[in-house]
């Protein structure tokens, strides 16, 4: 039986092997670039946003593992929520990779970005794993110059 780590290795492995919601969408209303100059990862991110509530997003650009496998799962977490709600993720998901203490509520709305638990024993990774988060919170503020992790 594999332990929770290789549980977590596998499904960020999935995701960067076989990334879902890549390519551009069309009928994005808001989206923003990220770069990392430090191992060179790039993402763009699409958003549909309607009212207040996220109907779609999807991103391009090419990266490390963590890097695809984050901006993967981001687009899958943030469907369906409310602007506030992938706020309050995007701070649960970066205290998460930077080790910082989680509330009960916060691990259970993480679900399966718990797989980047592991990323805080590595700091020069938390900025592949934070990348399209940070790209995220641009787009919902209606960033047009490009995120560095810089």
């Amino acid at each position: 039986m594999p332990t929770l780590e290789e549980l977590y290795q596998q499904v960020i492995l999935d995701h960067s092997k076989r990334p879902r919601n890549f390519g551009a969408l069309p009928e994005a209303t808001h989206q923003a670039e990220g770069h990392n100059p430090l191992c060179g990862d790039r993402v763009k991110l699409y958003l549909r946003v309607k009212g207040d509530r996220i109907e779609g997003a999807a991103f391009e650009g090419s990266g490390c593992a963590i890097s695809t496998a984050s901006a993967s799962m981001l687009t899958e977490a943030v469907r369906g929520k409310t602007l506030a709600e992938a706020e309050q993720l995007f701070d649960a998901f970066h205290r998460l990779v930077t080790g910082e203490p989680l509330s009960l509520s916060e691990k259970a709305a993480l679900g399966k970005l718990a797989a980047f638990s592991g990323v805080s024993q590595f700091p020069i990774r938390v900025k592949c794993a934070s990348l399209a988060w940070h790209t995220l919170r641009a787009a919902l503020e209606g960033g047009e110059q490009v995120v560095t992790t810089e």
